[in-house]
């Protein structure tokens, strides 16, 4: 039988939020479609866009991406350019989305973007994290652990 071949990670990488895995435990990883305007593709192809401080929130039955930042587009009129800091859909399955909507509710849970990307086909796309909070104590111990794996890795190699 034949085995599943995995996804590449996306190389078209239009934000990305670095601090989420520094500040959070990321439980499970999801891809979700997001709805744009004209302007913020072409925005978001053109570069910086900020999504540091954005999560997602669920309301009646949908999910939004809140306080992402993708700037406006300059090469248009201000009659036709988008909000800076709307609200945006994101597009999940039902059965996603009453999982998500279930856990965020419990209590230290949260679904955090962790970037957007255009997939192979060109389609923008956010990658979501539910996510827990760490606290110092686990932040220091994680970059106890990534010091450690460096210095094997020089040991191994014979440098150190």
């Amino acid at each position: 039988m034949a085995s599943k071949k995995k996804k590449p990670a996306p190389t078209n990488i239009a934000a990305q939020n670095r601090k989420a895995r520094h500040n959070y435990t990321v439980l499970e990883e999801y891809e979700a479609g997001i709805c744009l305007l004209g302007t913020e593709v072409k925005s978001l192809r053109k570069g910086g866009a900020n999504i540091v401080d954005s999560h997602a929130d669920a309301s009646d039955g949908e999910i939004f991406l809140l306080n992402s930042y993708i700037p406006e587009y300059n090469k248009t009129t201000m009659y036709k350019n988008h909000a800076p800091r709307r609200p945006r859909k994101l597009l999940l399955h039902k059965k996603e989305i009453k999982k998500l909507t279930g856990k965020v509710q419990e209590k230290g849970f949260t679904l955090i973007a962790l970037d957007i990307h255009f997939n192979e086909k060109g389609i923008a796309k956010v990658k979501l994290g539910l996510c827990k909070g760490k606290s110092n104590y686990d932040k220091r111990e994680t970059e106890k652990n990534r010091d450690w794996d460096r210095k094997k890795a020089r040991i191994m190699r014979g440098e150190d």
